[in-house]
């Protein structure tokens, strides 16, 4: 009978094999499927403001928009791309000895280009194809107000909640490598997928996509007044805030993930499962 899935110590082995398979990649497969992967949390971060933007009620709002938002790492484990946060976890096959620094640098670099150049793609598209024209220009509006809370944290909240965010987003990947059907794959993604959405976590690549969507917002005027936001708020959406974001967010989700997440579970168990074993072969 066929496992319904993996025992924790398999799925350490399965997150180094996906990693070396991902480090083996084309420039331009890779490239391509980060793209993709920008584009498809976009979808998710565009559709989960378009359901929650008008809801008063904080938690509900957060709710609604937890709960909407894990489809974009869906599409990506289920149709195969190329995501930074979850590509932090070839720590594991690093450590493991089996893939190179300089290789696990060079997927990342080429991965976080594909996700900023998908991430700006649907933002341009949700902006030019009137989607931000929802509500009365609310939606547009609402992004430039999520650009603006962000681009005012400071380096170390944005550090830190990034840290926390791809803790939760790994665990996500972690977990599903786990699962062999994929019911049981959708479930182990969006609850902690969910979590970090309500909790507010800050993500690298879903904020391309909010930074570029807040800033092309910012453009016309009549999504800012749509939400009365005003100078303090704008000042703060654009490329210069953008980056002083999504520098200390991208450094907190390599530590979350591919350090608290992918190296834990190494050590929990692959390297303490070949101390034993070294050892019953002494004895």
């Amino acid at each position: 009978m066929e496992k319904r899935m993996l025992t924790p110590p398999e799925i350490v082995d399965e997150a180094i094999n996906v990693g070396v398979k991902k480090s083996k990649g084309s420039f331009f497969t890779t490239l391509l499927g980060a793209i993709l992967a920008g584009a498809y949390v976009a979808l998710g971060a565009v559709s989960a403001a378009a359901a929650s933007h008008s809801i008063e009620n904080y938690g509900l709002a957060k709710f609604v928009a937890g709960a909407i938002f894990p489809v974009g790492l869906m599409m990506i484990i289920f149709n195969g791309a190329e995501l930074f946060t979850g590509n932090t976890l070839l720590l594991v096959g690093h450590k493991d000895g089996k893939i190179p620094f300089t290789k696990v640098l060079r997927n990342w670099g080429i991965v976080y280009l594909g996700n900023i150049i998908g991430s700006i793609l649907i933002a341009y598209l949700a902006y030019a194809g009137g989607v931000f024209d929802a509500n009365g220009g609310k939606l547009g509006g609402y992004f430039i107000k999520i650009a603006a809370y962000k681009g005012g944290l400071k380096f170390s909240t944005a550090f830190f909640s990034g840290i926390l965010c791809n803790i939760v987003v790994c665990l996500a990947v972690w977990a599903q490598y786990a699962a062999k059907d994929i019911i049981s794959k959708v479930f182990a993604i969006w609850f902690p997928i969910m979590a970090f959405v309500v909790a507010g976590f800050e993500h690298s690549v879903a904020n391309m996509f909010y930074f570029t969507a807040g800033i092309l917002a910012k453009l016309n005027p009549v999504y800012a007044e749509a939400l009365q936001l005003h100078s303090d708020k704008l000042a703060k959406v654009d490329i210069a805030h953008a980056i002083s974001n999504i520098i200390p967010v991208t450094l907190g989700n390599i530590v979350g993930g591919g350090i608290i997440v992918g190296l834990s579970y190494y050590y929990l168990y692959k390297k303490s499962s070949v101390k034993v074993e070294n050892v019953q072969k002494a004895v």
